[in-house]
């Protein structure tokens, strides 16, 4: 039976289960039963390779003591045993105090984990079915890697899970522009299921990993932190599928709720590869956090502030960001006045409102700057959707390949030889400023209608309202006054 075949059983056999309900529940699911079999999997290769090696996971809940044999424990005794001795017993492992603790990583990934399952029986077939699954085989291990970032793009229709998830075209394209290298510190300060975080890797595995030390040495700078609680467990897992042998850098945390003047030197990374959440606010007291001039319950803008602060001179971001934060004013003008003043915004890279649908239908942004010098010129490109097609979707979405004439026009490292086409123009630092820190700069090259000044027609949409409101007391009146005739 292919990789494929068996998730789609094991998902089959979920879905006749009336304790799970829905796409997000089955993919949490899922995914607390794959990393406790991944973690003894890679348990049992460590215990070979390192003879010193223990496992975080006391041995009466590693998965080879009671979800191994075929024949074991099943039925309400198994039901029991999860509910009331695994999962109490690895939400409170005790801490190591190690800097990247394993022990810490199952905690964090089982903290606000549930078993959604009632029936016993269906569990043990759930369990008898990823016993087939050997994560030590290499060739295994990167089949299922692709089936389970099928099982993430799913999340897109799973309700508001979709939120976590950045089209990989996205990633991988941010990823290939930043050029992250081992050696460097590499943090995604809101890193969802670790699109970001795997794309990375492959970037530096393919181009720049030659030795065993390589390896260690990209391991070692990599940074994440989550705050929700499934695309914590997802990214945890994702990491481990990825040959990281210990993703306990993925914490499970707000990075928003640590205060802004406690970033120290120290804490300075060199790249930041990110899509922050936009469209929510934070709860509140977080904003205070953060200095006056930059306080918002806006999340995109507080991410904006963080990362222009947590890069070193001479450090690079690449950023997703909304078209609200281009044209936006207030606070959000300070931070981009800031923004420009303290990094060079090279490149804003445009993209059509389709590329995160379903779940969000605004137009995004990919912004690239680096820090320490100010902002002189911006190169935009507004990547188009391919001829032929209307607009992305979950059927037709956006490829690598269709932002390659983006890759083509980049220029190099350096950036050098862009030229002025249909698709990129540059904008001075100046001009910027002299529309009030607005960025949301059309392409020139391109006609289209004009619907006329936007606080004109704000101005004209309020008195529309009011107009409404007028009549519509007015025909309350005659209403109550006919009533009581």
């Amino acid at each position: 039976m292919s990789v494929r075949t068996l998730v789609k059983s094991i998902q089959n056999v979920m879905r006749q289960d009336t304790g799970v309900d829905g796409d997000a529940q089955r993919i949490s699911q899922l995914c607390w039963l794959f990393f406790l079999k991944i973690i003894d999997d890679q348990d049992r290769e460590l215990e070979l390779m390192k003879p010193d090696y223990a496992s975080p996971i006391p041995e009466p809940f590693r998965w080879r003591s009671w979800a191994a044999d075929p024949e074991g424990v099943t039925g309400e005794e198994l039901l029991a045993f999860i509910n009331h001795a695994l999962f109490p017993a690895l939400k409170n492992l005790p801490p190591t105090g190690r800097p990247r603790d394993r022990g810490r990583m199952v905690r964090d990934v089982f903290e606000d984990a549930y078993n959604y399952m009632k029936s016993g029986q269906l569990m043990r077939q759930v369990v008898n079915r990823i016993n087939d699954i050997d994560f030590n085989d290499l060739t295994e291990r990167q089949h299922f890697g692709d089936i389970y970032e099928q099982i993430l793009n799913d999340l897109q229709s799973a309700g508001n899970a979709g939120e976590y998830y950045t089209p990989r075209a996205v990633t991988a394209f941010m990823a290939d522009r930043i050029d992250p290298r081992p050696g460097e510190t590499l943090f995604d300060p809101a890193c969802g299921t670790g699109g970001f975080l795997t794309c990375a890797l492959r970037h530096m595995r393919e181009r720049y990993v030659k030795r065993p030390e390589d390896e260690q040495t990209v391991q070692a700078g990599l940074r994440a932190v989550e705050k929700k609680q499934l695309p914590h467990m997802l990214c945890v897992t994702n990491m481990l599928l990825h040959g990281i042998e210990d993703p306990s850098f993925v914490r499970h945390d707000n990075t928003l709720a640590r205060p802004y003047i406690s970033w120290e030197r120290k804490d300075r990374v060199d790249v930041v590869l990110t899509n922050p959440p936009f469209g929510g606010k934070e709860e509140d007291g977080i904003e205070s956090n953060f200095p006056l001039h930059f306080r918002t319950k806006e999340t995109a803008d507080l991410f904006l502030a963080l990362i222009v602060r947590l890069l070193k001179p001479g450090g690079r971001a690449a950023v997703v960001l909304p078209d609200g934060s281009l044209f936006g004013e207030g606070v959000k003008t300070r931070l981009k006045e800031h923004l420009l003043e303290e990094c060079n915004l090279h490149t804003i890279v445009r993209l059509p409102n389709s590329v995160f649908k379903p779940y969000a239908a605004i137009g995004t942004n990919l912004l690239f700057f680096e820090k320490g010098e100010p902002t002189r010129d911006i190169w935009f490109y507004e990547h188009q959707v391919p001829k032929g097609q209307k607009a992305y979707s979950m059927t037709r979405p956006i490829r690598l390949e269709h932002l390659q004439p983006c890759i083509d026009w980049w220029g190099g490292a350096d950036r050098k030889g862009r030229k002025q086409t249909e698709r990129a123009w540059k904008v001075s630092a100046d001009d910027v400023k002299a529309r009030g820190y607005n960025l949301d700069v059309k392409n020139p090259h391109t006609s289209e209608d004009d619907h006329g000044d936007p606080e004109e027609l704000l101005a004209k949409l309020a008195a529309t309202e009011a107009e409404t409101a007028a009549v519509r007391e007015q025909l309350k009146a005659v209403l109550d006054k006919a009533l009581r005739q």
